[in-house]
C-alpha cells in the first residue's frame, strides 16, 4: 500500500480529500441558494439544494468508508 508525502495510504488520503471538498462545496452552495432565492429563481434554488444534499450524502459516505478502511487496513500514518 503506497503512502504519499502525507504518510497516509492513498485510499485514506483520497477519501479524506473527497470528504473535505464535498463539505466545502456544500458550504458554498448555501450562498448559491440564497443568490437564486434573492433573484426569485426558486427552481434554481431547488437545484442548488439538491446538489448540496448530494454532496452532504457523499461526505457521509466518505466518513463511513474512512472508518471501515481504518478498521480493515494499516491506513494510519507511516511508521518508517
Amino acid at each position: 500500500m503506497a503512502t504519499g508525502e502525507t504518510g497516509f495510504d492513498d485510499v485514506t488520503y483520497d477519501l479524506v480529500s473527497l470528504q473535505y471538498h464535498s463539505l466545502k462545496a456544500g458550504h458554498d452552495y448555501g450562498q448559491y441558494v440564497r443568490d437564486a432565492e434573492n433573484a426569485g429563481r426558486k427552481d434554481i434554488a431547488a437545484f442548488f439544494r439538491k446538489v448540496m444534499a448530494e454532496d452532504s450524502n457523499r461526505a457521509k459516505q466518505c466518513r463511513e468508508y474512512i472508518r471501515d478502511h481504518a478498521e480493515t487496513s494499516a491506513s494510519g500514518p507511516a511508521v518508517s
